[in-house]
């Protein structure tokens, strides 16, 4: 049989413990070990590895230079067991766990509200929700399903389009007062601009022939929902996707500047890897959206 030249989860953490405080005494105080037991473990991976991973000096341990390149390594290795760990623990007493990356945006202002709702007619699934910009990678990422613009789709996956993107202007009540024009006078008004889609103005005003260097002034923000706490505080005009703006035009925090809307041509989508398909948890969140959507 051949020698096992892999590292124990004892002998990791001996390690790292020392590389932290400098000494197997300390080390052996935060594992709640003996000193002996964590000089043992040293001992061992460094026999397992065949070379020295410290240097010691008048009892003190400072890393070799093979022991600089084993650390970094050694510390993922030991943070993917902890999450790994603490994926597994999230099931409690839940027969699964729905794992969503969703566009920050879309989660904070039209998703988050409404997930309670679904979390009473499943009560035995948990939410383990992540904000993404980017595409997900199914392949590498344990997620069941992403929440997208539909460009954002992946090889292999399933993409359900939910609802169209449209852009609308709003803005906070105060500073449409004797504004009965928009179209005309919006840019006497500040422009918010989203950093991540920066010609987002330049559609909107695109058969107007207006000044790009005027059109693109204004403070920047990463996000949608970042730009709608923008325009509450009266910042300026934000120009956000419809069903992102639900919730602050419901609630009167902001006004649609304009009753003009403006299509993107993209679409807010529900993707899906083949792996996730046919879960029960992700169909009944499929139905649960559909019907959110459709409301």
């Amino acid at each position: 049989m051949r020698k096992s030249y892999t590292p124990t989860i004892n002998e990791l953490q001996a390690f790292a413990a020392c590389a932290r405080f400098g000494t197997t005494t300390r080390a052996a105080a935060e594992l709640n070990l003996t000193q002996s037991a964590v000089s043992r473990s040293l001992g061992t991976l460094e026999e397992r590895l065949g070379v020295a991973l410290f240097d010691r000096v008048r009892k003190r341990l400072s890393l070799s230079p093979a022991g600089h390149v084993f650390l970094a390594q050694a510390e993922e290795i030991l943070g993917q067991i902890d999450r790994a760990a603490m994926g597994a623990m999230a099931f409690g007493g839940a027969r699964a766990v729905l794992r969503m990356a969703v566009l920050p945006s879309f989660a904070r202002s039209w998703l988050i509200p409404r997930l309670a709702g679904f979390e009473a007619a499943q009560p035995e699934v948990s939410l383990d929700l992540s904000a993404r910009l980017l595409p997900v990678d199914f392949a590498r990422e344990p997620f069941d399903l992403a929440i997208m613009r539909s460009r954002h789709e992946q090889a292999g996956a399933e993409v359900e389009n939910l609802v169209a993107e449209e852009l609308i202007v709003v803005a906070a009540p105060h500073l449409m007062t004797g504004r009965a024009e928009l179209e005309e006078d919006a840019l006497a008004l500040p422009l918010l601009q989203q950093s991540t889609r920066p010609t987002l103005w330049l559609d909107w005003f695109r058969e107007s022939g207006r000044d790009a260097r005027h059109i693109l002034r204004g403070a920047r923000f990463d996000h949608f929902d970042m730009i709608l706490d923008a325009a509450s505080a009266g910042m300026g005009l934000g120009l956000v996707p419809a069903i992102i703006a639900q919730g602050a035009l419901a609630s009167g925090r902001l006004v649609q500047a304009t009753p003009r809307r403006f299509a993107t041509g993209e679409n807010y989508a529900l993707i899906l890897p083949e792996r996730a398909r046919e879960a029960p948890h992700v169909s009944a969140f499929r139905d649960w959206l559909r019907a959110e959507i459709g409301a």
